[in-house]
């Protein structure tokens, strides 16, 4: 289950809610916005209390994941609708009768979740938008039975050198295996920069890749992120990077 890490929830002076670690189903989670019945007035009050801008870097990983769902167009959900939904993974949104949104989230199977939605919520959940897919992962063999004529050290070198910025993570960019993944998959994505990711998990394609990178590395655990043929680090470093500003230099 992969889910934007936003946690402590992050309050909102506007008529949105927003709660980061809301589940309706196995299949669908992350970040949900929850209309207020009598929403207060934009800003009617003032305060002077400085917040943290780790906070504002985790509503802009919000606002992200957003602005991909703004050109897509909004498809109907109705009672004739069972089967016009994909089963594949991505990030969505669920509006109510009035175009208002009520939820936004990721999940690894959009058929699912939107049944659930339909389901345990009809009233809220009128229409759907989903963003497009995210580039593919890229596999480093033809399969694990495939005999290599180069090893794989070597394919590990030439594509961290090849690309700007590699990140190997557990799962896919479209669905994380993990927290520490996913939290790499967010941040790289909320940038807006080209990336090439690996799925270090992948037996049949990436076979070996796990230990044989942590050799070239030298470094134990995943993800890894490459930028410019030089590993940056794991997902603690990348994010403290990018709550203080120095990513954004860094991958230009």
């Amino acid at each position: 289950m992969a889910a934007f890490a936003l946690s402590p929830a992050i309050h909102s002076p506007s008529s949105l809610r927003i709660f980061s670690n809301y589940s309706p189903s196995r299949n669908t989670l992350t970040v949900s916005f929850y209309s207020l019945p009598n929403p207060a007035v934009l800003f009617s009050s003032t305060s002077t209390k400085r917040r943290s801008p780790l906070n504002y870097r985790r509503l802009s990983l919000v606002v992200s994941a957003l602005k991909k769902l703004s050109d897509t167009e909004l498809v109907n959900v109705s009672s004739e609708s069972d089967g016009i939904f994909p089963s594949d993974s991505g990030v969505y949104a669920v509006y109510d009768g009035s175009g208002d949104l009520q939820f936004v989230g990721i999940t690894r199977n959009l058929a699912a979740s939107i049944l659930t939605h339909k389901n345990s919520v009809p009233e809220l959940c009128c229409s759907v938008k989903k963003a497009p897919r995210k580039k593919s992962d890229l596999r480093l063999t033809p399969g694990r039975h495939v005999q290599l004529t180069v090893p794989l050290e070597d394919l590990i070198d030439r594509l961290v050198k090849e690309n700007k910025v590699v990140a190997f993570i557990k799962g896919s960019r479209s669905a994380p295996l993990c927290g520490f993944s996913q939290r790499v998959v967010a941040i790289l994505e909320n940038q807006g920069i080209e990336y090439e990711s690996v799925d270090v998990l992948d037996e049949e394609y990436n076979s070996g890749l796990r230990e044989t990178l942590k050799k070239y590395s030298n470094w134990l655990t995943f993800p890894q992120i490459f930028v410019n043929g030089e590993l940056v680090g794991g997902c603690d470093i990348l994010t403290s990077m990018y709550e203080k500003g120095e990513l954004a230099g860094l991958l230009k």
